[in-house]
């Protein structure tokens, strides 16, 4: 019998970029991995509510630094990404986290609008910032990559196609990135949220969904954005360093349940 080896279950003193980190499952993450003694790069398209995530993190003794990120922008990717590399001296996670909401039917005259921005956003942003990290993370002792899917890369729901074809382009690349970067020691997973209290899903009354959760969850309510940043944590941890490759549903049961 090998003898038993005791791996590692704290990030302290990792740095992690967090995009899409100023409100919802991005901002949970953030602060999961503040928490736990992380240097959290905290991204997002808009300064301010960014700037107000970071300053929350080291208000309470957290490390965390703002950086305004349009990750449609190749070039801001670029600059942001090295920028936070020279600011916490590497990186060694990255939370592919950032998403908008697409509702459109196929045809629909905005439809083509409506396909570009969602696939820019949520499917080639990812290779985007995975290539600019790519220096520092083969230089670190733990580098990971979580891309943030969706059920709907399992499962779908009408007039969201570009949003479904994004999160299943997500949930493929995944898989091809674990191949490819298993050789450097580079984890690459992926989650897939179901219903969860963020402010995409804001818009729908208390009454609908209850109703919801109830017909389509086993745990018979919705999650919390703690509750997926818990699991992307567990992801990044330098003791799960042979899980890679995997799409993994955080949804309650949703996608276990028949009816």
């Amino acid at each position: 019998m090998s003898e038993f080896k005791q791996l590692s279950r704290s990030v302290k003193g990792l740095t992690v970029l967090v995009t899409g980190a100023a409100s919802g499952m991005g901002r949970a993450t953030a602060r999961v991995f503040a928490a736990e003694g992380a240097n959290v790069a905290v991204t997002d398209i808009s300064l301010e509510p960014t700037q107000a995530v970071a300053d929350a993190i080291t208000a309470t003794g957290g490390k965390a630094k703002a950086w305004k990120l349009d990750v449609a922008d190749r070039n801001e990717i670029t600059t942001v990404v090295n920028d936070v590399a020279k600011h916490f001296g590497g990186l060694d996670i990255v939370v592919n986290n950032a998403g908008i909401s697409v509702r459109v039917a196929i045809d629909d005259d905005g439809y083509e609008e409506a396909w570009a921005k969602g696939l820019a956003v949520m499917l080639t942003a990812h290779p985007r910032i995975i290539r600019a990290a790519l220096p520092y993370l083969r230089k670190s002792k733990c580098p990971r990559i979580v891309n943030i899917a969706s059920t709907e890369a399992l499962g779908a729901t009408a007039l969201h196609s570009p949003y479904s074809a994004a999160k299943a382009g997500v949930a493929g690349l995944t898989r091809s990135l674990a191949v490819e970067l298993g050789r450097d020691g580079i984890t690459v997973n992926c989650i897939c949220p179901g219903p969860i209290t963020t402010a995409i899903t804001a818009r729908i009354s208390d009454e609908h969904k209850a109703i919801y959760a109830r017909r389509r969850t086993a745990l018979n309510r919705y999650g919390d954005p703690e509750e997926v940043a818990h699991m992307t944590l567990s992801l990044c941890l330098p003791a799960a360093s042979f899980l890679t490759g995997a799409v993994i549903p955080v949804d309650g049961g949703l996608m276990a349940r028949n009816a």
